[in-house]
C-alpha cells in the first residue's frame, strides 16, 4: 500500500513540526535560555557523567531525580509525580489515557500548538476557545460556556500563556477547574519567569494537575518534563508511559543541574532584566505594540501587513525571531521575540530600529 492508501486522512493533512535552521544566526525564536554554564560547572558536570553505566537500562521512574525535584521545586509531599521526554510526551500521555471516540480536548487560542496536534493524534476532538482580542486574557464566560457545551476530558490552561506570554486571572482559572468535570492541567513551563502558581494549590480541587518542563530555566537539551497531581490519576497515566523513558544522560544531568541551581536562578534573574529593558525599547519604536510578558520572550504586534517585511529584514541582519502572522487570526501582524542576553537584545534592538526605518 502508498503513504495516501495508509496514513491517516487527518494525519496527511498536516504539516510536521518545523524548526528552522539558526545557524550562523542570532537565534531568539524558541524561547531557550541563551546563557551557557560556567567552564567549572560544565567540567564538573562531565566528571560527573563519567561512571554512567551506558550499557544499563535507565531507573524506569527515575526514583532520585524524583526525589531532586521534589527538594527544588517544592512539591507538595502528598502528590505523585510523573517524567516526561519533555511536556510533550506528557501532554501525549495524559490524552492517550483519556481518549474514546467523541471526547474532547478544550484549550485557549492562541496557545500552545502541541494541544492541538496531540488531540489530534490521540483521536480526541479539539476545543479552542478564542482569547479577547484587545489583550489576550481569559474570557470566562466563552470559556464555561465551551465547558458547559463540550464536557472536555482534559482542559490545558497555559499559565502563563504561550504565545502571547500574559498571565490569565487566577480567579478566572479557579471558577475553569471548579466547572470542569474533567482534568484540568495547568501547564507552567514558564514557572521559572513569573512568581504566581498553581502549584501550591494542588489538593484544592481533585481534578487539578500541573504541568512543568525544566527546558525553561536552561535545560532544555535534555528534554525533561514533570506532571504532578494525586497519587490515583498519577497512576492511571503511568501506565500509558514508555518504559525507560527518561535516559540515564537526562536523569544524571538534571540531578546535577538542580544541585547548582543557583547558577540557573542567575540566568533567569538576567532574563528577567532583559525582559524589561527589550520591553520599555520596544514600547518606544514606532509602529510596534510590545505586549507584556511573565514568560523569557515579547509578543510584539506590528502596523498592518509589515510583520512579514520585519520578519525578513531581520533575518537578512543575521537575527532570527518567530513569525506569528498567519497562524491565528487574533495573531495577525505579530512577531515573538525571544529574550537572550544584553548582547543578543542589543543586537536585535539595533536591526530592528535599522528594518523600521527601511521598511517604513
Amino acid at each position: 500500500m502508498t503513504p495516501a492508501e495508509l496514513i491517516r486522512p487527518d494525519i496527511q493533512a498536516l504539516s510536521a513540526y518545523h524548526v528552522p535552521d539558526a545557524r550562523g544566526l542570532i537565534k531568539l525564536d524558541a524561547m531557550e535560555n541563551p546563557y551557557a554554564w560556567p567552564e567549572d560547572l560544565r567540567d564538573n558536570w562531565l566528571a560527573a557523567l563519567r561512571d554512567m553505566e551506558l550499557n544499563r537500562y535507565p531507573d524506569p521512574h527515575g526514583h532520585r531525580l524524583q526525589e531532586r525535584l521534589r527538594e527544588a521545586m517544592g512539591i507538595p509531599a502528598d502528590m505523585a509525580l510523573l517524567l516526561g521526554n519533555g511536556s510533550d510526551e506528557l501532554i501525549l500521555m495524559l490524552a492517550l489515557a483519556v481518549a474514546e471516540p467523541g471526547r474532547k480536548m478544550l484549550s485557549l487560542d492562541p496557545g500552545f500548538v502541541m494541544y492541538r496536534m496531540i488531540a489530534l493524534f490521540a483521536g480526541l476532538d479539539y476545543v479552542g476557545v478564542p482569547l479577547k482580542h484587545d489583550d489576550f486574557t481569559l474570557d470566562l464566560d466563552a470559556t464555561l460556556a465551551a465547558i458547559e457545551r463540550t464536557q472536555p476530558a482534559l482542559t490545558f490552561i497555559a499559565y502563563p500563556n504561550n504565545p502571547t506570554g500574559n498571565l490569565f486571572d487566577a480567579a478566572a482559572i479557579e471558577q475553569v477547574i471548579a466547572a470542569s468535570r474533567g482534568l484540568v492541567i495547568v501547564d507552567e513551563a514558564y514557572a521559572p519567569f513569573t512568581d504566581h502558581s498553581f502549584l501550591p494549590r494542588l489538593g484544592d480541587w481533585p481534578n487539578l494537575m500541573v504541568l512543568r518542563t525544566v527546558s525553561k530555566m536552561g535545560l532544555a537539551g535534555l528534554r525533561l518534563g514533570y506532571l504532578v497531581g494525586a497519587p490515583a490519576w498519577i497512576g492511571e497515566i503511568d501506565k500509558v508511559r514508555l518504559p525507560y523513558n527518561i535516559n540515564v544522560l537526562t536523569q544524571a544531568s538534571t540531578d546535577f543541574a538542580l544541585r547548582h541551581r543557583t547558577v540557573l536562578d542567575e540566568q533567569t534573574a538576567a532574563i528577567r532584566a532583559e525582559r524589561t529593558r527589550l520591553f520599555v525599547t520596544l514600547a518606544g519604536l514606532d509602529g510596534l505594540r510590545p505586549y507584556p510578558s511573565d514568560a523569557n520572550f515579547i509578543l510584539v504586534r506590528t502596523r498592518p501587513g509589515r510583520a512579514e517585511d520585519i520578519f525578513q529584514g531581520l533575518l537578512d541582519h543575521g537575527v532570527l525571531i518567530k513569525k506569528l502572522d498567519g497562524t491565528h487570526p487574533l495573531l495577525t501582524d505579530c512577531l515573538r521575540m525571544t529574550v537572550g542576553t544584553p548582547a543578543e537584545n542589543t543586537a536585535l534592538l539595533e536591526a530592528l530600529q535599522t528594518v523600521l526605518k527601511a521598511t517604513r
